[in-house]
């Protein structure tokens, strides 16, 4: 056992659930949280069930994690919803739903995160986030670009107490708890590696960060090169 505490969002879907086995391969205690979670038999990881969108839910998820474990080390934000639709066929409850789970959903847990951590040892945020499908999807842009951005802000904000705070991007993928039929769309649009992305392919991008202690405001770009040909 390294100690060190991860609080892994979305956790019950297929990318938490492969983040939550990964850092336990590392030796790592882990929170896990998502609306619905069953309670896990290892004593090494705490299951809470909430919408982690809600204020209070976000509390009890930090406050579960410094009760149990006594400290946080590390928050994967993997909360995320793609609704793949022409722009004009959005609907308001379509935009409510993204923003709310991806952006206050954001917003509530790693706020409540980094508080600890500045006040602790210092800590690592890693935002999980939606790239191009190659499908007309305007508010996964609407995200991408403000975790981004946020990723950034934080970065600068908090490197002088040792808060690193990084993302990993998704192109089309085989997640489909991320990212329902992500790969509908892609036809012979295929990045240029001809495959798209696994679990696998996240969970080591994120473990590839967390093993990174000179890389903070970055965003990895899991998406077989499909960046670097645009």
């Amino acid at each position: 056992m390294t100690g060190k505490v991860a609080v892994i969002t979305a956790a019950s879907g297929s990318i938490g659930a492969g983040l939550v086995a990964g850092y336990r391969a590392r030796g790592w205690a882990v929170v896990a949280t998502a609306r619905t979670i069953k309670p896990s038999e290892d004593p090494e990881v705490l299951a809470v069930e909430g919408d982690i969108a809600d204020p209070a839910s976000a509390g009890r998820v930090i406050g579960g994690a410094l009760d149990r474990f006594g400290r946080i080390d590390t928050l994967v934000h993997n909360s995320g919803v793609v609704i793949s639709k022409p722009f004009t066929d959005y609907t308001a409850a379509d935009y409510a739903l993204v923003v709310e789970v991806t952006f206050s959903g954001f917003f509530w847990v790693t706020q409540r995160a980094i508080t600890e951590m500045a006040v602790r040892y210092g800590g690592h945020v890693v935002n999980v986030s939606a790239g191009d499908s190659g499908a007309p999807a305007v508010l996964a842009a609407l995200t991408k670009g403000g975790l981004t951005a946020a990723t950034r802000s934080l970065a600068v904000e908090y490197a002088s107490l040792d808060i690193r705070v990084n993302a990993v991007l998704l192109g089309p993928s085989d997640a489909p708890a991320y990212a329902p039929g992500s790969c509908e769309h892609c036809g012979d649009r295929l990045p240029p590696l001809g495959r798209v992305g696994q679990v696998s392919d996240v969970v080591n991008g994120v473990l590839f960060l967390e093993s990174s202690p000179c890389i903070t405001g970055e965003t990895l770009h899991i998406d077989g090169g499909q960046t670097a040909a645009i």
